[in-house]
């Protein structure tokens, strides 16, 4: 791919690469197994700094133990704690937990809100676990869920430019990505960075979309 590429070509190219990456990961749906909304967001919040695998290893504990929102929120941070320390930064992600879910009781009578405004009023919860949640909870595509292997991906590829902030790079994305794919181009691009487009370097052969790659910073 040589020269410059129009806005015009880039959206045809990215529709195709879509296309191509939904052939080729058919089964690309959220990672984190959850049951409902309160799960999903409490282990999005878990899964910070760490890998989706390992959420799902204390998750199944934490849920069992906990069932409601104001089951966690009556809950002494130290025996959530106990429970998620080994998902990293332990403490932080206790109380992030406990301080959501009391004002999800306050607030929101005990539901996960379904906004992205009501969202971000939750302790520990920023753009991205918002995302996770309306996305897959709700169905609702209010933005595009940007982890490593988003940026990393989007970057190589030439969706674009943005070095250095998700948001920036997230709203880059929203204009370039289909609304109606915006929660599943995550998924793909997770997938595809753990199979194939890793970090540092990309295992080109056999890649679904290697003939529409500009191969960005490889």
């Amino acid at each position: 791919m040589d020269g410059a590429e129009s806005e015009t070509g880039l959206k045809a190219r990215t529709r195709r690469i879509i296309s191509r990456l939904r052939k080729a990961y058919p089964d690309a749906v959220c990672s984190l197994r959850h049951e409902n909304p309160l799960q999903l967001l409490l282990a999005t919040i878990l899964s910070a700094q760490c890998t989706d695998a390992r959420v799902n290893l204390v998750t199944p504990v934490l849920f069992k133990k906990y069932r409601t929102a104001k089951d966690f929120a009556a809950a002494p941070v130290r025996d959530i704690e106990a429970v998620v320390r080994s998902t990293g930064f332990y403490r932080n992600k206790a109380k992030s937990i406990r301080e959501a879910c009391r004002t999800i009781c306050e607030r929101f009578g005990g539901r996960v809100p379904d906004t992205m405004e009501d969202l971000l009023s939750l302790h520990g919860v920023a753009r991205k676990t918002a995302n996770v949640v309306l996305g897959n909870a709700f169905g609702k595509n209010e933005g595009v869920v940007v982890d490593t292997h988003v940026f990393r991906i989007s970057n190589r590829m030439g969706f674009v430019s943005e070095k250095k902030n998700r948001d920036r790079l997230e709203r880059e994305l929203m204009k370039l990505v289909p609304r109606k794919d915006w929660t599943a181009f995550s998924h793909l691009l997770i997938h595809h960075g753990r199979a194939a487009c890793k970090a540092p370097r990309p295992r080109c052969v056999g890649c679904p979309v290697e003939s529409l790659c500009p191969k960005v910073g490889v």
